[in-house]
């Protein structure tokens, strides 16, 4: 039975898909049978970030209001055998989402696959609540800033309340994924230290995915930075927090501040 994951947050733009398309594959890469959904209904991205925008036909609407069976709305990967992609309309509006379709989905998904990951749109509505409903763990992804991580908090609130397995009295595993993380600006004080965000979202930490040109240059030609360079930064921690989400006990690495080449020769020439 497969374990549906959420990938959440208040606020957009903070790095769900990108987290969603990156810890999918890693899953995939290490021998589990994956699906990601986009919840993002008429905003539809997560298709662009694993290169299938060509390759859909019909999508979680289609399948939720029987226009067309799950076999035929999924996409498998063409990089990865255990990846499979099941996309948003881009012309529908939210409110076709249903409880009650998405339950059936859900249910279907949950004897096909060992992992069942969910990309929530930004915000509280329609959407995001039927992202999170049929969650068994979460993962909020939230960038190093006040308004980021207070959304964060409301989003942690809704998940031990608006979920199924909270209804039941059941416990929703939540974990921070901390993302955009620049060693230097934290250290000026310019964005919230890590331990700040701890504090405040009192949740287990996950990874720590520093800020990177590499997590954009992957998205701009349809590949998770998992695959694309998996030898980056950001991918290392993508892995490292997939290694966590298996029940591996791995060192938490936090990102250092990367000092450029002049910087390192002044500071030699100054010693």
């Amino acid at each position: 039975m497969a374990k549906v994951l959420v990938v959440t947050s208040g606020k957009g733009g903070v790095g769900k898909t990108t987290s969603t398309a990156a810890l999918g594959a890693a899953l995939a890469q290490m021998g589990q049978r994956v699906v990601v959904i986009d919840f993002d209904v008429g905003l539809r991205n997560l298709d662009l970030v694993l290169g299938a925008e060509r390759r859909v036909v019909f999508d979680l609407i289609n399948v939720v209001q029987g226009v067309a069976k799950l076999q035929q709305a999924l996409i498998r990967d063409k990089r990865l055998e255990n990846l499979w992609l099941l996309p948003a309309s881009q012309t529908r509006d939210k409110d076709a989402l249903t409880d009650e379709g998405i339950s059936r989905v859900i249910a279907e998904l949950r004897t096909k696959f060992d992992w069942i990951l969910c990309d929530s749109p930004a915000g509280i509505e329609r959407g995001a609540m039927l992202a999170m409903r049929y969650a068994d763990e979460a993962v909020i992804v939230t960038n190093p800033e006040v308004s980021s991580v207070r959304d964060s908090d409301r989003i942690i609130g809704m998940l031990d309340s608006k979920t199924v397995k909270a209804e039941r009295g059941e416990f929703v595993a939540k974990h921070i994924l901390i993302t955009r993380y620049d060693a230097g600006r934290a250290s000026r004080g310019e964005m919230l230290g890590i331990e700040d965000i701890l504090e405040i979202l009192a949740t287990p930490l996950l990874g720590i995915i520093p800020e990177s040109q590499d997590v954009l240059r992957a998205s701009n030609v349809g590949s998770p930075v998992t695959l694309h360079n998996a030898d980056s930064p950001p991918a290392r921690a993508y892995i490292d927090a997939v290694n966590r989400l298996l029940g591996e006990t791995i060192a938490m690495t936090v990102p250092t501040e990367r000092k450029s080449f002049m910087s390192r020769l002044l500071g030699r020439r100054a010693a």
